[in-house]
């Protein structure tokens, strides 16, 4: 009887798993993003002080629990050195969050250059893509526009893959639910069924 009921408790309360990477270059805004998530959809739970956020150096993880939908991410460095370390974890990754910081214009080139390579990559085909354009609030930030004119040619190797780009601040909080609601949304379909060819909305 209490296997029967253990199989069953599993059964409704089990989650289906995925893991997302978050990807960027250093000081995007990528942890901060994290920390604000896990703050968002997992309740009590006490985040580090996102002023005090310092540059990763490896890898941070986090989980969230969003309906039936588990969520792994895997916060990973972006330092140029660390980049290289990026596509040992795309095999396992059912949807890459890349952040930008809008207010880092110099560096425009360099992002777009990590996310070229990246999306290059063929373990990565099909695999949903949210695209933040960062720390918004700042008035003197990059818009999504100028972040899509400034990305236009990647968008052929976008491919057959669901990919939104956003507006967000990671600091306040600001589009953090909207992207990861589609994010789960987009990582389910595209599990259960094949993926088909999209627009960047």
């Amino acid at each position: 009887m209490y296997t029967l009921l253990s199989g069953l408790y599993k059964y409704v309360f089990q989650k289906d798993e995925y893991c997302i990477l978050i990807l960027g270059l250093d000081n995007a805004g990528k942890t901060t993003f994290l920390e604000q998530t896990k703050t968002k959809f997992s309740r009590n739970y006490k985040g580090m002080n996102l002023s005090k956020i310092t540059t990763t150096v490896g890898l941070n993880i986090g989980t969230i629990d969003v309906g039936k939908a588990r969520l792994m991410f895997w916060d990973l460095g972006g330092q140029e050195e660390l980049q290289s370390l990026w596509d040992k974890y795309y095999a396992e990754s059912h949807g890459v969050i890349y952040v930008i910081d809008s207010t880092d214009e110099e560096r425009l080139g360099e992002s777009k250059n990590a996310f070229e390579k990246m999306i290059s990559s063929e373990v990565l085909e099909g695999v949903p893509l949210l695209v933040l354009a960062n720390k918004q609030d700042n008035e003197n930030c990059l818009s999504v526009s100028d972040i899509k004119t400034a990305f236009s040619d990647c968008a052929p190797k976008i491919g057959k893959r669901d990919c939104l780009v956003q507006p967000c601040c990671a600091l306040s909080g600001q589009g953090v639910n909207d992207g990861i609601e589609w994010m789960v949304k987009c990582v389910i379909r595209n599990i259960h069924r094949p993926p088909r060819e999209k627009d960047i909305t």
